[in-house]
């Protein structure tokens, strides 16, 4: 199979959560023990750094990696979804792996994936761990995909395990409540790793500071501690939390006898795009009119999204906003400025939510706005309508940002 056939089957014939949804969600790690079995552990074969959380895991899992390569490390990093390529899942120096690589995997162990029926996830933490360790990484930096207990990633013993933060999303898996889905993010703390917690919360410290007691790991919060002032090039108002995250991170990896100097940290966290790649993250797509992409789709991210649209002074907001068929819809839309022009689309998956149920649910909380048939559209009439003192904001989703970069 060529690289495109391969991801086609990728896609089409394994349950993946971000197409579709809770069929692709698999409730213990049966699956995935079986593989690494099959595959002979490869993830012993790699030192590691474990990030949960609700909001920030992916800024700051590419914080951590771009300040290791900048100590001279050979850094892995796994994190999901992908915004344009498959291959962005699986880097190595900010390097995707190979097309190559990819469509040997799957050709390979097809018959393994088919007959054990594995997840698109399972098979991708499969791979990622098995090219980790061939390609004999100093680390790796491994984000998780969905919770942490039973998360196909929680099979690792890292030097560090992370959670940035506890919000309310994907509910209907991991719990209904803070504190239950802290539990569950709560899953990936293992004996004798230490822990580092990037935002305090009333409800879920409790949580995790029982857990760390009954593994009997030292527990760090991140925003209670000291730090040097570090400057990011990743924009957005909401990574100084993750800043300060992917610092203490650092610091429990250097107290570990990694090297790790201030220098290193300081160049890391100033080029994390350029090193690791990473996009949407208050990713600026053009000047005149101003437009900004951002993948924040819960209530925790997309309040701090919405409070920096709103010391942009702009004239006028415009915002193409889709969004997927499970979001809770009340706990988001009164997040929204109701003086914006609203672009109403469905991203291009299975999930993604009808662009006129979108717009009807606005309209209940007194918005107003138009439909388009797609991401594109709205984004181009976005730009004919908006003026040189305007901003666009594109976002509401990761997969409407994945089709405007």
């Amino acid at each position: 199979m060529s690289y495109k056939e391969t991801l086609h089957w990728m896609f089409a014939q394994l349950p993946m959560y971000q197409h579709q949804g809770k069929a692709a969600y698999k409730a213990d790690l049966s699956n995935t023990l079986i593989l690494t079995d099959y595959l002979d552990h490869p993830e012993t074969g790699f030192k590691s750094v474990h990030v949960a959380g609700t909001n920030g895991k992916g800024s700051t899992s590419h914080m951590i990696a771009s300040v290791l390569q900048e100590a001279g490390y050979k850094v892995g990093l796994y994190t999901s979804p992908h915004l344009k390529d498959f291959r962005e899942r699986i880097k190595i120096n900010g390097e995707p792996v190979s097309k190559g690589y990819v469509m040997d995997f799957i050709a390979k162990h097809k018959s393994f994936f088919e007959s054990h029926a594995l997840s698109f996830f399972e098979m991708t933490v499969g791979m990622a761990f098995q090219y980790f360790k061939e390609q004999n990484v100093d680390i790796a930096i491994i984000e998780v995909g969905m919770g942490g207990r039973l998360d196909s990633t929680n099979i690792i013993t890292p030097e560090v395990s992370v959670i940035t933060n506890i919000g309310f999303d994907h509910m209907q898996f991991l719990g209904d409540t803070l504190e239950k889905i802290a539990e569950e993010k709560g899953g990936i703390i293992k004996p004798g790793v230490p822990v580092v917690i990037g935002e305090t919360q009333k409800e879920t410290a409790p949580v995790f500071n029982r857990i760390a007691k009954e593994k009997n790991v030292e527990i760090k919060f991140a925003d209670a501690m000291e730090y040097a002032t570090y400057i990011s090039d990743l924009k957005g108002i909401y990574q100084a939390k993750n800043i300060k995250t992917a610092v203490q991170t650092l610091y429990e990896l250097r107290r570990n006898g990694w090297g790790i100097s201030d220098e290193a940290i300081e160049k890391g966290l100033s080029h994390v795009v350029k090193n690791t790649g990473l996009l949407g993250r208050w990713q600026v797509l053009q000047q005149q009119p101003l437009a900004i992409c951002d993948t924040a789709h819960n209530k925790e991210g997309l309040t701090y999204v919405m409070q920096q649209l709103e010391t942009l002074n702009a004239k006028s907001l415009h915002l193409v906003i889709g969004v997927v068929n499970d979001k809770d819809l009340s706990r988001i839309i009164p997040l929204f400025p109701k003086t914006a022009h609203y672009y109403f689309c469905r991203p291009n998956i299975p999930r993604g939510l009808d662009a006129e149920i979108l717009k009807n649910e606005f309209l209940k909380y007194g918005f107003h706005g138009n439909t388009y048939s797609s991401v594109n559209e709205a984004y181009k009439m976005a730009l004919e309508k908006a003026s040189n003192e305007d901003v666009i904001f594109v976002g509401g989703s990761t997969f409407v940002v994945a089709e405007i970069i």
